[in-house]
């Protein structure tokens, strides 16, 4: 994959950062190439207008979260919308499926809008809308009103599917397109931030569009099936929603766990029952959430439905199932995600003889097996800090610095407040002295 100067540059700054990088995934991905067929499967069904339900196991480390971007990117190429959500006891917690729609508006991305596309997306249904019209009907370009009442028409048609709970949802569009016409933009925008399921919205707003309150558990469900409409009346293939970290319901009161858990359920019931075509909904979760008591154990119609066999040998493992599982990264994954990241890294550097030269592939295998070593030798929880101290410890000096010599200058030294909770936790570690590591050659 051959990147611009720019898209390496992105991905090495998201890297430095200790970050996932947005763009660009498959150009470093090691290990997914098992997992490209079922799912291009599974993406071009829902494309067709069915939906499908997907959920992803693998301990912390091990790359839930890039997997999910990485096939975010995938699902963008086959032209879907896609939206990932970070699950969140306090701002976007599971029960809470208006703060979960919220959070999907805020988040949703298309190939030519990676992020913030919401109004992007309703401006561009219009727009065809008004195509349609103009091409099957013979009206006037220029009469304006026939043309809006026409198109109010159509849309009406269009969203009639979603039956009579959609009334909120086409009187607020159809005041989102008035307040356009007549050119006024603030309360266009108070009317589309409400439809996107924001609150506080000014009362003003409100009562021009004829609406009241904010979007509620029940109406959060109605307001999606209304953008996957939306979604495919403008030509997309579907919407992927990803919501990372289900994990975290395992640490809330066991009251608003189970208010979570059975959210989930009623997700999995709405998409076997067929109220979203064109949904791709994929969660990501550990395996205590999955096999422990505190997770979907303790909603059993849910555990049924999520339930796989993991005892065979992971080389066999049916990528079709409801549930697959991420291996964890052993040391020659992580070297070769290195020396990946290397090869871009010269892309974007003034240095590249240089780079190749002082982080050769010995130093790069060197240096991944010391990162692993001071986290209790768990490979598997070296990825992130080991990119991030490549990236920011060694290839910017080696590129900055002409004297630099990784091997003469270089101690690798790990704090405990550049590791992440997770990481700390499940390294075993307490309390930590910055350690010291010797890479100088004998």
């Amino acid at each position: 994959m051959v990147l611009s100067k720019q898209r390496s540059q992105d991905i090495i700054n998201a890297l430095r950062r200790g970050t996932v990088p947005k763009n660009s995934l498959d150009a470093f991905a090691t290990g997914l190439d098992g997992f490209r067929e079922a799912l291009d499967h599974e993406l071009e069904d829902v494309k067709s207008g069915k939906a499908c339900f997907k959920a992803i196991r693998g301990d912390y480390g091990c790359g839930k979260t890039f997997f999910a971007r990485w096939f975010s990117e995938r699902a963008k190429e086959l032209g879907f919308a896609t939206s990932e959500v970070q699950i969140s006891e306090t701002e976007t917690p599971l029960y809470s499926l208006e703060k979960v729609y919220r959070r999907v508006s805020e988040r949703i991305g298309t190939s030519d809008c990676p992020e913030g596309a919401y109004r992007n997306i309703l401006d561009s249904w219009f727009f065809t809308l008004e195509s349609d019209i103009l091409r099957e009907k013979d009206i006037d370009p220029s009469d304006e009103h026939a043309l809006i009442a026409a198109t109010n028409d159509l849309m009406e048609k269009r969203l009639s599917i979603l039956g009579e709970k959609s009334q909120t949802f086409s009187i607020a569009l159809r005041a989102y397109r008035r307040a356009q016409l007549e050119n006024d933009l603030p309360t266009a925008d108070a009317i589309s931030a409400w439809l996107a399921g924001q609150p506080n919205i000014a009362a003003q707003a409100k009562r021009y569009a004829g609406i009241k309150g904010d979007i509620d558990h029940f109406a959060a469900l109605t307001f999606l099936q209304g953008i996957l409409t939306i979604l495919r009346d403008s030509g997309y293939a579907g919407l992927l929603i990803v919501l990372d970290e289900v994990e975290t319901v395992q640490r809330m009161r066991s009251d608003i766990r189970d208010k979570s858990l059975n959210a989930l359920r009623q997700l999995m019931d709405e998409i076997d029952g067929g109220r979203f075509p064109g949904l791709y909904l994929l969660i990501t979760g550990t395996p205590a959430f999955f096999d422990g008591q505190l997770g979907i154990k303790r909603l059993e119609p849910l555990a049924q439905r999520l339930h796989v066999d993991f005892q065979t040998d992971q080389r066999f493992d049916n990528p079709r199932a409801v549930q697959m599982r991420l291996a964890q990264f052993d040391m020659d994954r992580l070297v070769q995600i290195g020396h990946r990241i290397r090869e871009i890294y010269e892309g974007q550097c003034g240095n590249p003889e240089r780079i190749r030269t002082l982080c050769d592939d010995t130093f790069v295998r060197d240096f991944a097996g010391s990162v692993a070593g001071k986290l209790g030798v768990k490979v598997g929880l070296a990825p992130r800090i080991f990119l991030k101290k490549l990236v920011a410890d060694l290839l910017d000096r080696i590129d900055q610095f002409e004297e630099f010599d990784p091997r003469k200058h270089y101690s690798l030294r790990i704090d405990p407040s550049e590791l992440s909770e997770l990481e700390r936790e499940a390294a075993g570690i307490q309390k930590l002295d910055n350690i010291v590591l010797d890479l100088e050659e004998e």
